[in-house]
C-alpha cells in the first residue's frame, strides 16, 4: 500500500473503526470450503486478515494457516481474544506471530515474498481485494502471483454494487473488474451471488443501500504446454 493508505489502515484500528471485522466465522467460507477437496496438510494463506475468526475456522480443519495483517493492534487483538499465547520473532521486515497451526505475519502485504509464504496451496480472500483502493488492485493481483505457486487456487468474497449486471440481465455475470484481474491467469466460477442491505457508506444516508455478495472459486489455467 501507499504511506497513506497505510496511515488510515492504522488509524481505523486505533480508533477503534472496524465495521468490516465480522465477529463470527464467514458463513460462505464455511459454506464452499468443501468444494476445493483439500487434505489437512494443504497450507492456507489469508491476505489483509485482521483479526477474522476464519483463520481459527480453518485451523481447525487441519491446515496451516499464514495470514498477513499490517495493524499489530489487529494482530494482538487477535491472540489475545482467541485465548492464544503465540509466539514472537522478528524476520527481516515482518514480526512473526505464531501458536499452533495459524502464523500472522505483521507487515506490509507488498513486502512479503515467496520464502515467507512456503508452499500455499490455497488463497482466501475474504474481501481483501475489495478492501483496496481502485488504484492498488492491479498491484495487489501482481503481488499475488509474485508470491504464491502457480497451482494456488483461491476462494475469492466481494461485495459489489448490483446495477451493471442486473441491466445486463445477468445476476450471474462475473464483474468486469474481476474479469480484467483475474481471467489472465485463473478459471473463474461464480458459484454464489446473493443480495443483501447494507448501512450506506456515507453516514448522512439513513436508508441502507443494496449489494451483492459473491462467491468466486479461482482455479489457476494450465500452461499452454500442459493444456495441449
Amino acid at each position: 500500500m501507499t504511506g497513506r493508505d497505510n496511515e488510515l489502515w492504522q488509524q481505523s484500528w486505533r480508533d477503534r473503526e472496524i465495521a468490516f471485522h465480522q465477529p463470527v466465522v464467514n458463513p460462505y467460507l464455511v459454506r464452499f470450503w468443501p468444494n476445493f477437496q483439500l487434505t489437512a496438510d494443504d497450507r492456507v494463506f489469508v491476505p489483509l486478515c485482521g483479526k477474522s475468526l476464519d483463520l481459527l475456522w480453518l485451523a481447525g480443519q487441519g491446515h496451516a494457516v499464514i495470514g498477513v495483517e499490517l495493524s499489530p493492534l489487529a494482530v494482538r487483538a487477535f491472540f489475545r481474544e482467541s485465548g492464544l499465547q503465540p509466539t514472537r520473532r522478528k524476520i527481516g521486515k515482518f514480526t512473526r506471530w505464531e501458536h499452533g497451526r495459524i502464523t500472522i505475519l505483521c507487515g506490509d502485504f507488498f513486502d512479503l515474498s515467496a520464502a515467507d509464504l512456503g508452499d500455499i496451496s490455497m488463497v482466501f480472500d475474504r474481501a481483501a481485494l475489495t478492501a483496496l483502493p481502485d488504484d492498488l488492485r492491479g498491484a495487489y493481483i501482481a503481488q499475488l502471483r509474485h508470491i504464491l505457486p502457480d497451482s494456488s487456487r483461491m476462494l475469492l468474497l466481494t461485495t459489489e454494487d448490483p446495477e451493471e449486471g442486473e441491466m445486463q440481465g445477468q445476476p450471474f455475470a462475473v464483474a468486469d473488474e474481476i474479469a480484467s484481474l483475474y481471467s489472465g491467469a485463473f478459471d473463474i466460477e461464480l458459484s454464489h451471488v446473493e443480495s443483501v442491505f447494507e448501512p450506506d457508506p456515507d453516514p448522512a444516508v439513513k436508508l441502507p443501500v443494496r449489494v451483492e455478495q459473491k462467491v468466486y472459486l479461482l482455479t489457476p489455467k494450465l500452461p499452454s504446454s500442459a493444456a495441449d
